[in-house]
């Protein structure tokens, strides 16, 4: 893997930990610029990993759950977790926090969804890999507070499939904020970047999210 990027607050001082992946043919450093650099969240210590090539996998996000796509998933998530594990030792006894957009979105989720654990999370942009099977393993998430967002005509995450996502998540238990863009792009709009804002600043200082339903 690339080098991880560290960005916002110190790790001595911050009050909450984010860990963001990046989507495919992205990078880490694009992330930081076109994402978390446009965050208000001044207590949050951020790292963000960088896939070892141009993508976490090669399955798109409309493809079947292949035993390639699967084997290249499990090597996907030992990396996340390998980032959180850097992180919580980072900034120790902290909230955590795993968010992602579009194919980063997509790993985050199933980071959560098989059993990963985290305080919140936010999911920009993302569905289960292998949206097509009705199959796929689910995990109880207890109440944590997750953000899903998408554009009503994405091109790479089509609606069906972040429902699908959206409401396996609700299915388990997480308090679940969701909101879709008409016309928006394949991108990370101002509204998501507040609504995102204002989860992370939440986090960090201890305060019910009124908006995430139960």
């Amino acid at each position: 893997m690339a080098e991880t990027l560290t960005s916002g607050a110190l790790a001595e001082t911050a009050r909450a930990v984010c860990v963001f992946l990046h989507g495919r043919g992205q990078t880490a450093a694009q992330m930081q610029e076109d994402v978390i650099a446009r965050l208000d969240a001044p207590d949050v210590h951020f790292v963000l990993p960088q896939s070892p090539g141009s993508a976490w996998y090669d399955a798109k996000a409309v493809d079947p759950m292949t035993e390639t796509a699967a084997v290249q998933l499990d090597a996907a998530l030992a990396l996340v977790q390998a980032a959180i594990a850097s992180a919580e030792e980072a900034v120790p006894g902290r909230p955590l926090v795993i968010a992602g957009f579009s194919q980063g979105a997509c790993l985050a989720t199933e980071y959560l969804l098989r059993g990963g654990k985290a305080d919140a999370a936010a999911l920009l942009t993302g569905c289960r890999v292998g949206a097509p099977d009705s199959d796929l393993p689910e995990t109880p998430l207890g109440s944590i507070p997750v953000y899903v967002s998408n554009g009503d005509e994405d091109p790479w995450i089509p609606l069906w499939a972040w429902r699908k996502a959206e409401d396996a998540l609700i299915r388990q238990g997480a308090r679940v904020r969701s909101e879709v863009f008409p016309g928006r792009g394949h991108l990370v709009s101002d509204d998501e970047i507040d609504a995102f804002s204002d989860l992370l600043r939440a986090v960090a200082e201890g305060k019910d999210l009124l908006e995430y339903p139960k």
